[in-house]
């Protein structure tokens, strides 16, 4: 016989409704039907109502939308199995709900569900969070300037380092620089930089448990620059940032050629790999695990995954968006917080 999970050691999750207009409505929906995700966690969404009920309707999705009104830990500890519990923000007007266009109004409401997260998991009042998507557009509209989720986390808990480890299949990657241009990528690689990087994802892996985690370090430049042939910053900054960690007792190795650590790290099991900019380590991550794979932004005081998709405007309100990324992103979190609750 299947042990029953008891609910009250499971982890509260919030779930931030992200861009109205994207697909974060019915990847919500879908996910409040799959009884897998009370197997690890209790989640909760912060939204709107209005967008939730509209979509409801929209995709014939039968659900029982409930809004928590007093206390979160209580009232969501008491929801029912498949009962969507929200923390209605009111702060959209369904007028303005136009599945697949990018708007300011939107922009402005995602912003706001995450503030209300992160206040709520600073506070103690959930476990963690898992965003749905955003347009960045749309938040850049609404006066926002911020290059992502991960940018606005960090001001929000004023954490001055932190990084993006996408999680998934036989890769955990890591980012020592996350949304910028191509071009400014190797003036931002700096012995400081991709030290800390080294050390938050150290520490991260050791809030899942691994007690020693090994970790493999790309270089920047093609063949690791070649002795400076290609560029300089593996011997100027990199490799300085690696030995350091390693006279600071952290499992480092590298730099490694990108164009064949990937595979080294999926047959010998690194248990991270840590990429100089954001196309060189998700590409190999997305092919190996997409719509399987998790965001989680390490080195902040709270937890955070996310969706490793977008908001997929071209496929909002059509019913045909998947929830399997969401669903894996709260599994996620629900892990991390239970380590961190147990310890």
């Amino acid at each position: 016989m299947k042990k029953k999970t008891n609910l009250k050691s499971l982890p509260i999750i919030a779930i931030t409704m992200g861009d109205p207009n994207g697909i974060g409505p019915e990847i919500i929906l879908k996910l409040h039907r799959d009884k897998k995700v009370r197997n690890f966690c209790l989640p909760v969404v912060i939204g709107d109502i209005a967008v939730l009920e509209s979509y409801s309707k929209l995709l014939g999705i039968k659900s029982g939308i409930y809004s928590i009104r007093n206390s979160v830990r209580e009232e969501v500890r008491s929801g029912k199995s498949g009962e969507i519990m929200v923390i209605d923000e009111g702060c959209f007007d369904i007028k303005d709900l136009k599945p697949g266009k990018i708007q300011a109004e939107c922009g402005s409401a995602a912003v706001r569900y995450i503030k209300k997260a992160v206040k709520l998991a600073l506070d103690g009042e959930i476990d963690g969070i898992a965003t749905a998507p955003i347009s960045k557009e749309a938040m850049n509209r609404a006066g926002f300037n911020y290059p992502g989720h991960t940018e606005l986390l960090g001001e929000l808990t004023r954490t001055k380092h932190f990084t993006m480890m996408f999680i998934g299949g036989e890769l955990n990657v890591a980012l020592v620089t996350t949304h910028m241009a191509l071009k400014d990528v190797p003036k931002a690689i700096k012995k400081e930089r991709v030290y800390k990087t080294i050390e938050i994802v150290n520490n991260g892996l050791k809030d899942f448990g691994i007690k020693t985690p090994k970790i493999a370090v790309c270089a920047l430049n093609p063949h690791g620059g070649e002795g400076g042939i290609f560029g300089n910053e593996e011997e100027k900054e990199i490799l300085p940032a690696i030995l350091e960690a390693k006279d600071n007792g952290f499992n480092a190795e590298g730099p490694y050629s990108a164009d064949t650590l990937f595979y080294r790290a999926a047959k010998e099991k690194f248990d991270a790999v840590i990429s100089m900019y954001h196309d060189q380590g998700l590409i190999p991550v997305k092919i190996k695990g997409f719509g399987r794979s998790v965001n989680a932004t390490m080195g902040l005081p709270i937890i955070r995954t996310s969706v490793d998709h977008g908001t997929a405007f071209d496929i909002a309100g059509k019913g045909v968006a998947d929830h399997k990324s969401l669903l894996e992103a709260l599994r996620i979190a629900g892990l991390w917080a239970r380590k961190k609750i147990k310890d």
